[in-house]
């Protein structure tokens, strides 16, 4: 229906648009982010996401980070990426905040599509998909961490990685999180064990097909509560440093989650919002 003046019109649009789109049919371009279950991508309208300039303590990871998907949504040649290190260090934060910062200077340049656990085998399909669409796509892989019986898994990411003899388009690339860099295992009842010079490289392998690798790491004193301000000065809140560490010493980490946590809870004593 098209009479957008007939309430019936606007009504069946607006149910077939909270729907999804049909297999097959996805518009890639009518939001920022999808999330891709392994059969079809359910939209997402608006990023979960920071403002990058917030992100503090990883100022290195987010130049870089930001730099290589610059790149890409302006048809460059671009890196798949590997975040690694320490839980709670902003890896997916950064991932969302810089696919932002760069949509909103390249309007209608990138599509952010998040794989949702358990759909990595279904790599192919995706990529048929996408392999018609104009857009740079981000694909996204979260807390990625392999086990005994993820050995198809590993194969999918490994062939998309390496291309296969089907070249992956370059306005697809990768960004994966992980809290190791070694992202593959292996079971101990696979057979007969492997040199522990193997099992390295073994767990290695696959980290070492991406292009951009960049390391987090847990954070000192310092860092942490610069992160911590990284949070609390646009929403205007001050804070008592010892409160802050003894905050993060009660959770047993300082990290970037901890600092957020903390900053939650000042927002909720003062009576405010801590907006993103």
């Amino acid at each position: 229906m098209s009479d957008q003046g007939d309430p019936l019109a606007r009504i069946a649009n607006a149910l077939e648009r909270l729907a999804g789109p049909t297999e097959g049919g996805i518009e890639w371009d009518a939001d920022p982010g999808f999330v891709w279950d392994g059969v079809t991508a359910h939209r997402v309208e608006r990023i979960d996401a920071l403002e990058i300039d917030r992100l503090r303590g990883i100022e290195s990871q987010r130049s870089a980070a930001h730099a290589n998907i610059t790149r890409l949504a302006s048809g460059h040649a671009a890196h798949d990426m590997l975040l690694w290190g320490a839980r709670g260090m902003g890896k997916s934060a950064l991932v969302r905040a810089a696919t932002v910062a760069v949509q909103k200077d390249y309007p209608g340049a990138l599509t952010l599509v998040q794989l949702a656990p358990g759909s990595l085998a279904s790599f192919p399909k995706l990529l048929d998909a996408l392999i018609g669409h104009d857009q740079a796509v981000l694909l996204f892989i979260d807390d990625l961490g392999f086990g005994a019986g993820d050995a198809q898994e590993v194969l999918a990411l490994r062939s998309l990685l390496d291309g296969g003899i089907v070249p992956r388009p370059p306005h697809i690339r990768l960004a994966v999180t992980a809290n190791r860099r070694a992202i593959t295992t292996r079971s101990a009842d696979e057979g007969e064990a492997l040199h522990p010079g193997d099992e390295r490289d073994n767990a290695l392998a696959l980290a070492d097909r991406f292009g951009l690798a960049l390391g987090f790491h847990a954070a000192d004193r310092e860092t942490y509560l610069a992160i911590l301000r990284g949070y609390t000065e646009p929403a205007g809140l001050s804070f008592d440093e010892d409160e802050a560490l003894s905050w993060a010493i009660a959770r047993g980490n300082r990290s970037g989650r901890t600092a957020y946590q903390y900053a939650v809870e000042l927002a909720g004593r003062a009576g405010v919002s801590l907006s993103g």
